[in-house]
């Protein structure tokens, strides 16, 4: 137990540094938009958070921490995260598909394909840099200490916490929100590493926002390969937080996230709270 509370305060002192670095980039890029040309809502401001986030997470776990980031080993990263990508793609797919045939969504005119790299480069940055600060710091710190179970709930209602100014933002799409919060640590916790979540979370909003046009948490993300109109009542289009908020987008993340919570406790990938040393096992640790 002495050894998990170590491992906690470390993580905790690497959280603070990569927070406050982060807070820090954002009112620097807020207050002088002038000093590097960028803008925290701007496609190149979104790449350069997302480079300081990794940079500054790669030294603290390196000095602070004193262990390899094996959370973002590039060992068969590139199949983790294709794989999560293109799940993410398939889940919002299914979501669409099953509006488009209920009448809800309706396909108008094929957009511009030139806006598919722009919009992916912009969700990429977007993923790792809320992955880092969501799965790779917070996560890791709730588990040492309340378990994976509990970390899933703490930071799925912190994930959804921090989307309840979003524009649009109901009840039903924070609480979509969380269940994706979930997901995604589930992900990370059922692999030991970040990719599949990065993966998950690039893959849901480019194919939200890049590829079918529709409003991804509230935000219009601008030219997508295809433009459509949602028509029907909140229940089912999402209203302004977007498809995600509907009712089949909250069915479509209820079953993936059940299937992620099984495979943790398949593959007993679970951490126990750090009051318990029963069926111990290091989530930070990645999987073969």
């Amino acid at each position: 137990m002495r050894e998990r509370w170590k491992q906690a305060f470390w993580i905790l002192v690497s959280a603070a540094v990569v927070l406050s670095v982060a807070f820090a980039s954002l009112v620097l890029l807020n207050t002088y938009p002038n000093l590097l040309m960028l803008h925290p809502g701007d496609f190149e401001g979104q790449v350069e958070l997302a480079i300081v986030c990794v940079a500054i997470y790669l030294a603290v776990v390196r000095w602070i921490e004193r262990r390899p980031a094996t959370e973002l080993s590039p060992h068969h990263a590139l199949q983790a995260l294709a794989a999560g990508l293109l799940g993410g793609i398939a889940l919002v797919s299914l979501i669409i598909a099953i509006l488009w045939i209920v009448g809800v969504f309706q396909p108008e005119k094929a957009g511009a394909f030139g806006a598919l790299g722009r919009g992916f480069v912009y969700m990429l940055a977007v993923a790792v840099r809320e992955e880092i600060v969501y799965r790779g710091v917070m996560f890791r710190l709730c588990s040492k200490v309340v378990g994976t179970w509990g970390a899933l709930l703490v930071t799925a209602a912190w994930f959804a916490a921090s989307h309840a100014t979003n524009p649009g933002a109901s009840t039903t799409g924070l609480l979509v929100i969380a269940l994706a919060g979930v997901l995604l640590g589930a992900a990370y916790a059922a692999t030991g590493r970040l990719w599949l979540p990065i993966g998950l979370h690039l893959g849901w909003n480019f194919a939200e926002g890049s590829i079918f046009g529709t409003v991804v948490s509230g935000h219009d993300i601008g030219p997508s390969l295809i433009q459509g109109k949602m028509h029907g009542s909140t229940v089912w289009t999402g209203g302004d937080f977007g498809p995600e908020a509907s009712i089949v987008g909250l069915a479509v993340t209820l079953a993936i996230t059940a299937f992620f919570v099984w495979r943790i406790a398949k593959l007993e990938r679970a951490e126990p709270p750090i009051w318990s040393d029963v069926g111990r096992a290091p989530v930070t640790t990645a999987a073969t």
